[in-house]
């Protein structure tokens, strides 16, 4: 592959390998959760990995919240209908210095009806598939999560698109400016993956979930989730985002760089057992695998896993999984679902 590139490419490519950090060089400052409720005013676990420290709230919104033993709580006098999320500054005193990190704790408005829109909503709207329009009518439509899927250019930037080429142009070997002028069906160009967040986290009602594609090698691989994640991160959207994705080295890592990220895996060929094992959070198989293996289902809720079955259109076949009481369905036909499950 590399013998294919010019030299300009060459050197983005080696550039973006060799200066690219990983998250843990540094103390982290970990929150176990990052949504509130009316009827759950506790947050969840503040934790520093690798490092007993003293941990204190800082700027405008602390006196909104407690800290007890680590624990994060909203004060429920502050907890109103018409506030979306609050950003809070958590302060961590190591015995090297202070850590800083500011989160984004959202208001739990997130529909649970278990209806996921396949690249959005398209087929049914005229939008293209992974288009910000598809996600602003799955968002429309009250949709529980609108999945979407992520490779990386080479120039180590991230965009939105499913196939690993689009319009003669294969992702991973053509820049991100390249990619970003491409127009889609609908008239629209690619979306970037920081275009595609902005707009996914401007409501608290739909799940963001966001499938990190295979790439060419394990390097490359690990590479890219690193990126998502220092991405997802900087625009404190962990709260919306749940990850997915056929590389089960990419699911490793996002959950070493995060314990407490919500990764499921897709390619269905590991049971329940190992994925737990793991400390994955799902399994998100196609809808063949769970009718080859049905016993799946109990195993997983068993070991406390959240189920998705892709890609599913067919009414009985979607009645069945409904009928199984999986967490999620991924669907090319959302307005379907809903009317199934009363929305």
């Amino acid at each position: 592959m590399l013998k294919n590139l010019s030299f300009s490419a060459l050197i983005l490519l080696m550039f973006a390998m060799t200066s690219i950090l990983s998250a843990q060089d540094k103390p982290i400052i970990y929150l176990s959760n990052h949504t509130f409720s009316s009827e759950n005013s506790i947050i969840g676990t503040v934790s520093l990995k690798g490092s007993d420290a003293r941990i204190k709230l800082k700027g405008d919104n602390a006196k909104r919240f407690t800290l007890k033993a680590n624990k994060l709580s909203i004060r429920k006098k502050h907890i109103k209908s018409d506030t979306k999320w609050y950003d809070l500054t958590i302060e961590a005193q190591t015995g090297s210095g202070k850590v800083e990190e500011t989160f984004r704790l959202v208001k739990d408005d997130f529909h649970r009806n278990r209806v996921i829109a396949h690249r959005g909503a398209w087929k049914n709207t005229g939008a293209s598939e992974n288009s910000i329009s598809a996600l602003q009518h799955a968002v429309r439509l009250g949709c529980q999560g609108s999945e979407f899927d992520v490779h990386m250019t080479l120039d180590s930037v991230l965009i939105v698109n499913h196939d690993p080429s689009f319009k003669g142009k294969v992702i991973h070997s053509t820049t991100f400016a390249e990619l970003k002028q491409l127009q889609l069906s609908n008239g629209e160009n690619m979306p970037g993956l920081e275009e595609y967040l902005k707009e996914g986290i401007k409501q608290n009602s739909t799940k963001l979930v966001l499938e990190l594609k295979p790439t060419i090698n394990k390097e490359r691989a690990i590479q890219s989730a690193r990126k998502v994640y220092e991405l997802v991160r900087s625009m404190k959207a962990e709260a919306w985002i749940d990850y997915i994705s056929f590389d089960y080295n990419i699911c490793l890592e996002l959950k070493r760089l995060d314990p407490y990220a919500r990764v499921a895996y897709l390619n269905g060929d590991k049971a329940p057992d190992l994925l737990a094992a793991d400390k994955l959070w799902g399994l998100d198989y196609n809808q063949s695998v769970f009718q080859k293996n049905p016993e799946w289902i109990e195993q997983a809720k068993a070991k406390g896993l959240t189920i998705n079955a892709w890609t599913v259109n067919d009414p009985k076949l979607l009645q069945w999984f409904l009928d199984q009481k999986i967490d999620f369905i991924t669907t090319n036909e959302p307005e379907m679902l809903l009317k199934m499950v009363g929305n």
